[in-house]
């Protein structure tokens, strides 16, 4: 057991200690522990509450409303908030606690535990995915760092890069060829391997270019390869000047190749879509899409 200081509480919540205080004295939301010498400390239990507790605050909820509700009411709500249902929500918050203490050991225990039960895909979907949604909202209230981000997303990394190893040693039968990398200015590596990992396991054969690939790379391997798809996602990337010329000029290099795209500037600037492109909205869109070309 982490046993925290107040001023420890306060940086790894984004609240004030002089705020955490008249929490803890007007409305008792969490009670230290104090050691022999009587010393306050605070353990996982309080740490947890505490961001869970800030979370419902910065979406609206009132510090007099929160400190009438149970824990298991205070769960609930945050679990329907971050759209994770109540059985991962504990797993969540442990992943996250042993993120805090940059735990890895602990946090790859969780980590494997929810593969082993669930399978590797539905673990992407019910706990990697909500806990870095969770992590999002986190990084803009001050609450994670930048070590945070690269601890968790490191892991997940390998243990994704685990599972692609283990369907391309397992199949050989493989049919489509697919082509996928993300462009210059994005850098988000896990969609990237995701995507690798559905596309493997469905049989195709991938060639990942990765990330920050200019446009005179993808048309080399293009030619190389032969793909009958290509994948990429445009978040970060194109978000101050146009996308269609690039769409425009991948599409007319790539006439016999079907580009699918997706990412937050797809849905945010108006494209007017060459024949052989086409938009995946969400991974709903991606996997079905996947189903089709098997």
């Amino acid at each position: 057991m982490v046993a925290y200081s107040i001023k420890d509480l306060e940086n790894l919540s984004g609240v004030k200690a002089h705020t955490l205080r008249i929490w803890e004295k007007r409305y008792g939301i969490i009670q230290p522990s104090r050691t022999e010498t009587n010393i306050r400390y605070y353990k996982d239990a309080d740490l947890q509450k505490i961001l869970n507790i800030t979370l419902l605050n910065r979406k609206g909820y009132k510090i007099s409303k929160i400190a009438e509700m149970t824990a298991d009411q205070i769960r609930q709500i945050v679990a329907e908030l971050t759209e994770v249902g109540i059985a991962f929500e504990d797993q969540i918050d442990a992943m996250m606690l042993s993120m805090f203490e940059l735990d890895e050991t602990k946090f790859n225990i969780i980590l494997d535990h929810q593969i082993q039960s669930k399978g590797f895909e539905e673990t992407m979907h019910h706990v990697v995915y909500p806990l870095l949604d969770k992590l999002s909202m986190m990084w803009v209230a001050g609450s994670v760092k930048g070590v945070h981000e690269n601890f968790v997303s490191n892991i997940i990394r390998k243990k994704t890069i685990v599972e692609i190893d283990k369907l391309s040693s397992a199949d050989m039968s493989c049919k489509t060829r697919c082509l996928i990398y993300l462009p210059e200015n994005e850098s988000h590596e896990l969609s990237l391997l995701f995507l690798q990992y559905l596309l493997v396991k469905s049989h195709s054969k991938v060639i990942n270019l990765g990330i920050g690939v200019p446009m005179i790379d993808v048309l080399e391997a293009k030619s190389i390869f032969k793909p009958g798809y290509m994948f990429t996602i445009f978040n970060d990337s194109f978000s101050e000047t146009p996308l269609q010329p690039y769409i425009n000029e991948l599409a007319r290099n790539t006439k016999d190749t079907q580009i699918l795209i997706s990412g937050f500037q797809t849905a945010s600037q108006q494209l007017n879509l060459p024949p052989n492109v086409k938009i995946l909205n969400s991974i709903s869109d991606v996997k079905n899409f996947i189903d089709l070309i098997k």
